[in-house]
């Protein structure tokens, strides 16, 4: 672990309040990165001009704190970034020390922490006369919780106000981050974020993945299609290793021939190709594939997995709303 030290002006302080596996993804992204732009300095410069590197990861057990210690502590490097693993008794000096704060704890814990004693001092940035006024970046990943429910938290129960209210954004990675391949939707917010603000965002999730920025409205959905897809297309993938197996191919096999199988497919469309012309591509006329579509379609697969994501958004919105046990009432 690192010390506090002076920063210069193109580095900047992230602490992580509650690093679990997502917090940790995230962190082991933006480390390896630092690492890379830092052994090839003659590379030309694709990122913002100033760059997380000093971290404060908080945790709630000792137990933690070797684990993300365990996890990160190999990937920073001296004269290249710092990392501090502390207790959750420390939030508030964390944020204290922070230019940008990651809220990774659980949803209902948001409340009680941000409305800690002492935080409202932690998240004012103290402006000298003459200077550019800043503010802090809060960032919440926690499912279900709105921009303006934070924003409301900030003014009702920590009591800030006007130009020294943080910038809140949330941001909804997937279960992929742990090997860089996320999907991260970040919500636009009204009026727009300063450009600067989008870039440094954009360039924080890059590092564990693809980002797309999306209006509130529709984070919901995002939530569906992009996290609870995981395993969607995890059943889906299983499924086809299960046909492999009735036909005789060993489990191991199967499943990692079907898994590589559909990281092509997905390769194949995310380098341009539409799902729909590499379907028909494969189909010879008379043939194999479009025997076993066929089946697919009558069984109604594509509508039952369209009608999954649906009611997954559904679901998703009603736990958002503070609902309880929505799954027992929606058929």
């Amino acid at each position: 672990m690192a010390a506090p030290q002076v920063k210069s002006s193109s580095e900047l302080t992230m602490a992580v309040l509650g690093c679990g596996t997502m917090g940790i993804a995230i962190l082991s992204g933006i480390l390896t990165s630092l690492t890379s732009l830092a052994s090839s300095p003659s590379d030309p410069p694709t990122s913002p001009p100033a760059l997380p590197r000093h971290f404060i990861a908080t945790v709630r057990s000792q137990s933690s704190i070797v684990k993300v210690e365990s996890a990160l502590s190999p990937l920073v490097k001296p004269n290249v970034s710092t990392l501090r693993v502390l207790q959750s008794t420390s939030n508030v000096s964390a944020v204290a020390e922070a230019d940008i704060i990651l809220l990774g704890c659980k949803p209902y814990m948001v409340s009680g922490l941000l409305s800690a004693s002492g935080m409202k001092d932690a998240l004012t940035v103290n402006h000298q006369e003459g200077h550019v006024r800043k503010q802090k970046i809060i960032i919440s990943i926690c499912a279900g919780v709105t921009v303006p429910q934070i924003e409301q938290i900030l003014r009702e129960d920590v009591g800030m106000e006007g130009n020294d209210l943080p910038i809140v954004v949330r941001a909804m990675p997937n279960t992929a981050s742990k090997i860089r391949e996320s999907m991260t939707v970040i919500n636009t917010v009204e009026p727009p974020l300063p450009d600067s603000v989008t870039e440094l965002l954009t360039w924080i999730f890059e590092q564990i993945g693809e980002v797309a920025f999306l209006p509130p409205s529709l984070m919901d959905a995002c939530t569906s299609l992009c996290a609870s897809g995981t395993a969607f297309f995890a059943l889906v993938m299983e499924a086809a290793a299960d046909g492999g197996v009735a036909m005789g191919i060993p489990r191991a096999e199967a499943t990692k021939m079907a898994a590589q199988t559909m990281r092509g497919a997905a390769g194949l469309v995310l380098d341009g190709e539409h799902p729909a012309i590499l379907r028909e591509k494969v189909s010879t006329p008379g043939g194999c594939t479009i025997g076993g579509l066929l089946v697919l379609e009558d069984e109604g697969v594509r509508g039952a997995v369209a009608k999954a994501v649906r009611e997954a958004t559904v679901v998703a919105s009603l736990l958002g709303s503070g609902a309880k046990n929505v799954n027992g009432t929606r058929h």
